[in-house]
C-alpha cells in the first residue's frame, strides 16, 4: 500500500517574482528612497533654476560652443588613449600572475581616491618643462605639455583610466577561458585569440569601462586646471568654463552645467541602452 501525498500547487514564476517585490522591507526602501533624493534632487535644482527664457541666448554666447566643443573633443581622445594603454593593463593584471602584481593593481586604482589637484601636481612634476620627463622632451623634442590641449588629455586620462582598467579586468575574470583554450587548440596565435575571441567576450564590460571612462574625463577639473590652466580655447572646458562663471554669473554657470548634464546624460543613456543593458 502506498501513500501519497498532495504536492501544493506550483506557482508561477511571474506571481513569484511579484511576491518578492511586494516584500521589499521597509528598513531598506525608506534609505533607499532617501538615497535616490539626494541624487536627484540636486541635479533637478540646475532644471528648475535654469533661465529658460534666456536659454537660447546664453548658449550663444562666446565661449560656450567652444568650450563644449574642447570638452567633448578631449575627453574622445583621452578615453583612446585609455583604451590603448588600459586594455592591456586590464589583461596583464587579469591573466599573468607576477610578483607585486597586488601593488600594481593598488597603483592603479590611486587615481580613484587621488584629490585631482593632487594628481595635477604629479603630472607636472613628471611632465612639466622641469619635470623628471618633461625637461627631456622639451630639450630632445621640443615637445611642451602643461598649458596646452595635450595636456588636457593627459590629465583626464591620468584620472580616468582606473574606471577602464577596473571594468576590463572584471569582465576577463568572469569571462570563461574556455574559449581561448579552443582556439588555442585549433592553431590560433594569442594575438589572434586575444583579439578575435577575448575581446568579443568582454565586450559589454569594455564598453562599460569605455563610457564610464568617458564619462569621467568629460568631467574632470582639478587635475586639469593644475596641469593644463584655463586658456579659453585651448585647454577651457565646459568644467573650467562653469567654475568662472559661476565666480561672476550664477545663471551662466547653471546653463552651462545644464548644457553638460544633458550632453553626458544623452550620451551616458543611448550607449548603455545599445551594449551595455543585458537581455
Amino acid at each position: 500500500m502506498t501513500t501519497t501525498t498532495d504536492a501544493p500547487p506550483a506557482v508561477p514564476a511571474d506571481r513569484r517574482t511579484a511576491r518578492r517585490r511586494a516584500r521589499v522591507p521597509l528598513p531598506l526602501l525608506l534609505p533607499a528612497g532617501l538615497g535616490l533624493l539626494f541624487l536627484v534632487l540636486p541635479l533637478a535644482g540646475l532644471v528648475v533654476r535654469a533661465p529658460w527664457s534666456t536659454l537660447p541666448q546664453r548658449l550663444t554666447e562666446p565661449g560656450v560652443l567652444t568650450a563644449l566643443r574642447l570638452s567633448l573633443q578631449t575627453a574622445t581622445l583621452a578615453t583612446l588613449l585609455c583604451l590603448l594603454l588600459g586594455v592591456p593593463l586590464a589583461w596583464l593584471l587579469a591573466r599573468v600572475e607576477f610578483p607585486g602584481r597586488r601593488l600594481v593593481r593598488a597603483l592603479v586604482t590611486v587615481p580613484l581616491v587621488l584629490p585631482p589637484v593632487v594628481g595635477g601636481v604629479a603630472l607636472l612634476l613628471v611632465f612639466g618643462r622641469r619635470g623628471l620627463l618633461g625637461g627631456w622632451l622639451d630639450s630632445t623634442f621640443g615637445v611642451t605639455l602643461p598649458f596646452t590641449t595635450t595636456g588636457v588629455v593627459l590629465a583626464e586620462a591620468f584620472v580616468a583610466m582606473p574606471f577602464l582598467v577596473i571594468a576590463v579586468e572584471g569582465a576577463l575574470r568572469g569571462a570563461d577561458p574556455r574559449y581561448e583554450e579552443a582556439a588555442a587548440t585549433l592553431g590560433a596565435g594569442r594575438w589572434t585569440t586575444f583579439t578575435h575571441v577575448t575581446l568579443p567576450l568582454v565586450g559589454p564590460g569594455l564598453a562599460a569601462g569605455a563610457v564610464l571612462c568617458w564619462a569621467r574625463a568629460l568631467g574632470e577639473f582639478g587635475a586639469t586646471i593644475t596641469f593644463a590652466g584655463n586658456y579659453p580655447g585651448r585647454t577651457q572646458t565646459m568644467p573650467l568654463a562653469v567654475y568662472l562663471a559661476l565666480e561672476t554669473d550664477l545663471e551662466s554657470a547653471i546653463v552651462l552645467s545644464l548644457v553638460l548634464l544633458t550632453v553626458s546624460v544623452t550620451i551616458l543613456a543611448a550607449l548603455r541602452d545599445r551594449w551595455i543593458t543585458a537581455p
